[in-house]
């Protein structure tokens, strides 16, 4: 994108106001934002908990594991968004969150074959398990860490129900995703 995404105005807030509110709407319990060190953010709602990674540059799997750790243990399931994510769902969130039932550790959406982890719910234990000893490793893909997990795949045809166009899945990684999806609006 060429400057943080974080930043980025969305309908007269920010891209991490929009999903933070997105979050909260959905009914999270807690809000946690994981930023680079040293990271300004815009302002967030004081319910909303930030935290920065331990050891930076080590990508999303070192920010998962800093906002994992940050949530309480009685904590069952999080979901977790990148934060270029402005047309995230509240009902789309829950269909995913609801998706991790019996023995599945994570449940990750998938679109047109692709697995979207940094849309997907995950039990907080064991995947801050996994996630730590991933990290004393050299894979720190979030798709990798997948292999450590019982994961049930959530289908277009399971997240369709609640979100017809799978908007939820769209982030913006360039200049032009981010001006595409600014100009189309919401569905």
């Amino acid at each position: 994108m060429g400057r943080p995404k974080a930043d980025l105005e969305w309908r007269g807030g920010s891209l991490v106001q929009v999903v933070c509110l997105t979050l909260e709407a959905a009914g999270a319990a807690r809000v946690v934002v994981v930023r680079a060190a040293g990271q300004s953010l815009p302002a967030l709602s004081a319910s909303v908990d930030i935290v920065e990674d331990a050891k930076p540059g080590r990508g999303p799997l070192e920010a998962l594991a800093a906002g994992l750790r940050v949530i309480p243990r009685a904590t069952e399931r999080a979901f977790v968004s990148a934060v270029d994510a402005p047309f995230l769902a509240p009902a789309f969130v829950t269909c995913v969150v609801s998706a991790i039932e019996g023995n599945v550790d994570a449940a990750v959406p998938v679109h047109d074959g692709t697995l979207h982890p940094l849309a997907g719910a995950y039990r907080v234990s064991p995947t801050l398990e996994a996630v730590e000893r991933r990290l004393t490793g050299s894979d720190l893909s979030l798709r990798g860490l997948l292999d450590d997990l019982r994961v049930r795949r959530l289908e277009e045809a399971d997240l369709r129900a609640v979100d017809p166009h799978l908007d939820s899945l769209v982030n913006l990684n360039t200049p032009q995703d981010y001006e595409d999806a600014a100009s189309r609006g919401r569905r």
